[in-house]
């Protein structure tokens, strides 16, 4: 079975492009650390920018969600704002095969399969002599970050390797290091109240993706008293706009094929346990239409996501992941797999599944060519939101406007996308199944420029580290974020702004903005909308 790589102390450094450490105590000047869509980025900005960079990628595979499943991450016409590094690849993905890339096409998008974007970050990366890369590592949990003062001198991976840096980047989704770092963070639906907002907290009513058949969620129909089926929370919905622990779930993005020259078959689960999918035998008896896997990507391949009112995100089951330690987010981030191949082997397989359902699943695996080294699963799962860091300046939902928005004086990215955070929890509602906390679409938003403000800690906590990823922002406004280009975007401006810091020596509180404007501006970053933004997000949805 498989073992999540982003959490397994390997005790291992790898080497992908540069010199490997010679020794377990590294000194660097810009150390970036984690796993998404940023971290590579930002490693291979600041080493073209002169410095020398340690990357330390925990998962071993730099690209995030790029690699890991994700295709489609491109839409509304955001495409005409992707510049840069983002740029850059997109363009070299599709020269493999043999086309050119059409950014200023709204509603272009990239088909590429995990394994061509893995190959082609990896050359971005090797090209650059001055990174080291060190893969499968964590930061230790305890001890893990040194300060002085207000300014981090080194930090401790789990194998005993201490790298120190003159200027850190928190590229991760889990925001550990800035929790590790003592810089404020949160992780929960905040409220509507805290921030002047409408769509955060728990939703009075969640239309979107919301059960589209009446499900009983007693394990004795229509009797309370007898407990409640799998994936249904105890609980009322509470008061509308309240805080809420919840976030929205999380799902692993399958690349599957029915190539049976590439197909590898997913086994039923050792812990398999046919009570935990009652709901979708109940949701088929009802007649409802479950999601099935459709050929999206290059080779006949998918990518299976998870966003419909009953598929694999395990709405309310994820919420301890934010704040917690290591050993918990491993259990989560099993469950999640655990229960999606569960899953997978009962729509295959069950005979109470209807012939149509079989039918649409029959013949669907795993890649032999994808996360060849994890048995063709994928080997990080998509954590949507974790921790989000709560620094002096904070984006809102108010950012999002599309009538009245708040200005952004200093973008460093561009935000193409809607508030979009998927379900947090399913409880009973009127007597049924009900999934609370979607949040999408509609005709009230813009694109909007990203803070540098955003990217940088109160300068009481922190000195000298940036996040791309865990941006200050509440949870609504990070749903608008927290999207592959726009991370790839964010993590060149953090490697800009690491670099420049260094070079100056000083606080990156300190930096100059029309310097880092100017040197995002020379290296292709697009930090101002078309005029014509919203004929594109209008004639592009």
């Amino acid at each position: 079975m498989n073992r999540f790589l982003l959490f397994i102390p390997l005790l291992l450094l790898a080497h992908a492009c540069g010199p490997q450490a010679a020794s377990s105590q590294i000194q660097t000047q810009v150390c970036v650390y984690g796993g998404s869509e940023a971290a590579f980025t930002a490693a291979i900005q600041a080493a073209r920018m002169g410095k020398d960079v340690v990357l330390i990628e925990p998962t071993g595979h730099p690209g995030g969600m790029v690699v890991e499943g994700i295709v489609k991450d491109i839409r509304f016409g955001s495409s005409v704002v992707i510049g840069g590094i983002c740029r850059e690849l997109y363009t070299n993905i599709e020269r493999v095969y043999g086309r050119e890339a059409r950014f200023e096409e709204p509603g272009w998008f990239s088909p590429y399969e995990p394994h061509v974007a893995e190959a082609e970050i990896e050359k971005l990366l090797a090209a650059q002599k001055r990174i080291r890369i060190i893969r499968r590592q964590r930061i230790r949990e305890q001890g893990g970050v040194r300060k002085e003062g207000a300014k981090i001198q080194q930090i401790t991976l789990e194998d005993g390797t201490t790298i120190a840096a003159e200027v850190f980047v928190d590229a991760s989704v889990e925001g550990d290091f800035l929790h590790f770092a003592g810089i404020g963070t949160e992780t929960i639906r905040e409220g509507n109240a805290r921030y002047g907002e409408t769509k955060n907290g728990i939703r009075a009513e969640s239309p979107s993706r919301q059960f589209e058949v009446q499900v009983d969620p007693y394990r004795i129909p229509g009797d309370a008293s007898s407990g409640l089926i799998a994936t249904i929370q105890a609980g009322d919905l509470g008061t509308p706009g309240a805080p809420d622990k919840h976030i929205m779930g999380f799902c692993f993005r399958l690349c599957l094929t029915k190539n049976e020259n590439n197909r590898l078959e997913i086994a039923q689960p050792a812990a398999y346990d046919l009570a935990t999918y009652d709901i979708y035998r109940r949701y088929l008896a009802a007649g409802g239409k479950l999601f099935k896997p459709q050929v999206n990507r290059e080779k006949g391949k998918t990518d299976l996501g998870s966003w419909h009112d009953l598929s694999a995100n395990l709405y309310g089951e994820n919420w301890e992941y934010p704040a917690g330690d290591y050993a918990t987010k491993d259990r989560i981030v099993q469950h999640h797999e655990d229960f999606t191949r569960g899953l997978i082997w009962f729509l295959q397989h069950d005979p109470a599944v209807p012939e149509q359902t079989r039918q649409d699943w029959e013949g669907w695996g795993l890649c032999k060519d994808e996360f060849t080294d994890n048995g063709g699963w994928p080997r990080r799962l998509y954590i949507r939101s974790a921790r989000r860091m709560v620094s002096d300046y904070v984006i809102t939902e108010r950012h999002t406007w599309r009538e009245n928005p708040l200005p952004v004086d200093d973008p460093v990215a561009l935000a193409w996308w809607p508030p979009d955070t998927h379900h947090a929890r399913r409880i009973v509602r009127d007597g049924y199944a009900y999934n609370e906390g979607f949040v999408f679409g509609g005709d009230d938003w813009r694109p909007f420029g990203i803070s540098w403000q955003a990217l940088i800690p109160k300068t009481a906590e922190c000195t000298n580290l940036i996040t791309p990823t865990c941006v200050s922002s509440s949870y609504v406004a990070y749903g608008a974020i927290r999207i592959l280009p726009t991370f790839m975007m964010l993590g060149q401006a953090a490697g800009t702004a690491a670099a420049l810091a260094a070079d100056q020596e000083i606080a990156v509180q300190e930096l100059s903005y029309a310097t880092l404007h100017a040197r995002l501006i020379q290296d292709g970053m697009i930090l101002d909308l078309p005029a014509d933004w919203l004929h594109i997000i209008t004639h592009n949805d």
